[in-house]
């Protein structure tokens, strides 16, 4: 089943197969939303290319983290009044924390997808690994 790109994306699927899940539980089981496969279920790719890859997804978390804040004060501004400056962050520390288990997730796939290297084939060659 060909699956495209943005797809893959926005179901947090395996680059490389677009069928293999990235995260082992739903974002919404709080206590596991950053648990990752190590390798891919379905075609055994590995995720983390080197150690500590994932720590360039916190440029990119940080880069949506300021767009939240940024389109926060916009909102505030324009249909509020320009409120006290104790609205504006408590509105936008009370956003980026409701929000962070979906930034966390989002910025992990733009990483992956963006900078890893793995590149989609229609039909992978399965990977054999070790139990993950």
């Amino acid at each position: 089943m060909k699956r495209s790109q943005l797809s893959a994306m926005t179901g947090a699927k395996c680059p490389h197969c677009r069928q293999g899940d990235l995260f082992r539980y739903p974002y919404y089981r709080l206590r596991h939303f950053s648990d990752m496969y190590t390798f891919c279920p379905h075609c055994g790719q590995r995720y983390e290319n080197e150690p500590g890859f994932f720590m360039g997804a916190a440029y990119v978390s940080y880069a949506l983290s300021t767009g939240i804040v940024l389109v926060t004060a916009i909102v505030l501004f324009q249909f509020f009044g320009d409120p006290s400056p104790f609205v504006y962050i408590g509105m936008s520390v009370g956003l980026i924390l409701l929000l962070a288990p979906f930034n966390f997730r989002i910025a992990r796939v733009l990483y992956i997808y963006l900078f890893s290297g793995i590149r989609y084939e229609e039909n992978p060659r399965i990977i054999p690994r070790e139990k993950s």
